[in-house]
């Protein structure tokens, strides 16, 4: 309703027990999309037959039969409210908004659980840390160039290097930087190794590359610092494939945790069996009773007891 419709002409000429009337039957007009039109038994139940018939003297219901060109005609015994539809939307249109916000709301749910998916499968990820303890503090060092050490375990021997020896000054790998003179402190790769590194990370690639988010020219020289430390290739292909088949990023220390889980012994390796016809070792209670028997059967029964 409008601020000024306390003095409209049509209000004031029908009355206040008639505009009640008026009121509740354009509610329920509006909230059952009739389209103004007021069944006769919804005047009965709002108002009186007095009040209806003021309402349309006042020229704001139409009964049937009226006159008037710009609304529709109501059935008999019904009414129709006067310009109904000029400040009121339409069924149709009102059933289109409901749809567009029932459409609405359906895709906002729908985005709201591809978000939660993807929150709970970024969770579901195994970190790094899962499957190798301390693989973090070795992944920060392998991301220093100038801080890789390599221990014995990884460069595939017990005892002392192939550059031990030669020269104490020498680096424990090769400079990864091309401007780096040939014969000086910190030699190239070979051009052998290289190779070598080339086929061993296309292989790995091929097979796993689709799963990680490592980048191949951090895999690679993953690759070249462990062959240039002298890591057999195909013990190294074995750890980058156990690597691999958990997800983890190729780098120096989890080669390095890779290579400890292979050459673990297998369970039951270190027991030495005993000879079946050995003479075994009688335990306290064994023992105890072995020398009741012998008492029994040898010694006087006094001593026995």
């Amino acid at each position: 309703m409008d601020d000024t419709a306390h003095v409209h002409p049509k209000l004031l000429k029908a009355g206040n027990p008639a505009v009640g009337l008026w009121m509740r039957a354009g509610a329920y007009a509006a909230q059952h999309l009739t389209e103004g039109t007021v069944p006769g038994v919804v005047a009965q139940l709002y108002g009186t037959a007095p009040q209806a018939r003021k309402l349309v003297a006042a020229g704001l219901w139409h009964a049937a039969g009226h006159s008037c060109p710009r609304c529709p005609q109501p059935a008999d015994g019904d009414y129709v409210m006067h310009d109904f539809l000029v400040y009121n939307p339409t069924k149709s249109a009102v059933e289109k908004d409901r749809e567009k916000a029932a459409d609405r709301q359906r895709r906002a749910r729908e985005k709201a659980g591809e978000r939660q998916n993807q929150t709970r499968n970024r969770r579901d990820q195994p970190r790094e840390s899962d499957s190798f303890t301390g693989e973090g503090s070795a992944e920060k060092t392998e991301n220093d160039p100038e801080n890789i050490a390599f221990p014995d375990l990884f460069a595939g021997q017990e005892g002392s290097s192939q550059r031990d020896g030669v020269d104490p000054s020498r680096s424990p790998r090769p400079d990864p930087s091309p401007t780096t003179p040939y014969g000086s402190s910190n030699p190239p790769t070979p051009k052998g190794e290289k190779a070598a590194a080339a086929t061993l990370v296309d292989d790995w690639w091929s097979s796993y590359g689709r799963g990680t988010a490592q980048s191949r020219a951090s895999v690679r020289r993953a690759v070249e610092d462990a062959l240039g430390n002298g890591l057999d290739a195909s013990l190294l292909a074995a750890a980058m494939d156990r690597l691999g088949q958990t997800s983890k990023p190729v780098t120096g220390g989890t080669l390095q945790f890779a290579l400890s889980e292979i050459r673990r012994p297998a369970a039951g390796a270190a027991v030495i069996p005993l000879h079946p016809d050995a003479p075994r070792t009688l335990g306290r209670a064994a023992q105890a009773a072995a020398w009741m028997a012998d008492a029994l059967q040898n010694g006087p029964q006094e001593e026995a007891q």
